[in-house]
């Protein structure tokens, strides 16, 4: 019998990955490599198709930060309005076919650099103030621990 040492998350919301940073700085690097890139393609197609993948995934990572954090900001701002496109749009770009070129890898290379500008313009945004319900904080954190406001 063979048992596994491995928990599978059931995560539908995302949550335990909202809470986790993203690894930038390699990514980084990997999209400034690509864009680097000119003339003939010198890698075989399978790498290419294989670094299309590693941007694709990453930028989808990217994408969720990006509505997270939109997801924070009031309904009618312009901030939020523009940061709801964005990953839309890059919704639209990654469900384009992966082929093996420089092309397609240094479209994803160019999607993953505007989602971490569109991301770092979100964090730069003043967080928004939070209103204490009537009654404050104190009387809906005993509700919702089902004791009720002391009086």
């Amino acid at each position: 019998m063979h048992t596994s040492s491995h928990t599978v998350l059931y995560d539908p919301t995302g949550l335990i990955e909202a809470d986790l940073p993203l690894d930038r700085e390699p990514y980084e690097s990997l999209v400034e490599a690509v864009l680097a890139w000119t003339g003939e393609d010198t890698l075989a197609e399978r790498d290419y198709e294989q670094i299309a993948l590693q941007l694709t995934g990453h930028a989808r990572a990217v994408a969720s930060d990006v509505r997270r954090r939109a997801d924070q900001l009031p309904e009618n701002s312009g901030p939020r309005a523009l940061a709801d496109v964005v990953p839309r749009e890059a919704e639209d770009r990654l469900s384009a076919t992966i082929e093996g070129t420089v092309h397609c890898v240094q479209n994803r290379a160019r999607l993953v650099r505007t989602l971490y500008e569109r991301l770092d313009r979100l964090e730069a945004e003043p967080a928004p103030e939070r209103v204490a319900p009537e009654g404050g904080w104190t009387g809906v954190c005993r509700g919702a621990l089902g004791r009720g406001p002391q009086v």
